[in-house]
């Protein structure tokens, strides 16, 4: 509680929740997403389902800083391969970005709810190569 002439010096202020779906989808337009509505619908939803459902960690982030990390990631991922999919492109920022994240059990409900908001994109595992290899015979 402030002294009342420290109180005088202060204005009040109103504060809101800034619109997450609209930002991506600016985001995503200025990425040259073509159809970024219902993308940054389902990304904010994700986030949304993520931050109810996982368990509550001190390193898990479903802020604008995460979102924002995700949409700059899904522009490069979408300018480095051209042929895929806008979908494909985005559910792959998400996981890549998110998943290393997660705990064993939230990670295993992180992949059903990408599967139940992005039905019928597959994407394919990462192909680590000589680095897989190497670990294994390492150990």
């Amino acid at each position: 509680e402030l002294p009342d002439n420290l109180k005088a010096l202060f204005r009040p202020m109103a504060m809101m929740v800034p619109d997450y779906g609209l930002i991506a989808e600016v985001i995503l337009f200025s990425e040259g997403f073509e159809e970024p509505t219902t993308l940054a619908r389902k990304m904010v939803q994700m986030y949304k389902l993520c931050s109810e459902q996982l368990s509550q960690q001190d390193h898990y982030d479903f802020g604008m800083r995460a979102v924002k990390s995700v949409l700059v990631m899904a522009g490069s991922l979408k300018r480095e391969r051209v042929g895929q999919s806008e979908a494909q492109v985005l559910l792959t920022a998400l996981r890549d970005s998110n998943l290393p994240k997660f705990l064993t059990d939230d990670a295993i409900l992180f992949r059903a709810i990408l599967s139940d908001l992005f039905p019928g994109v597959m994407l394919e595992d990462h192909d680590y190569g000589s680095l897989k290899a190497a670990i294994e015979t390492s150990i």
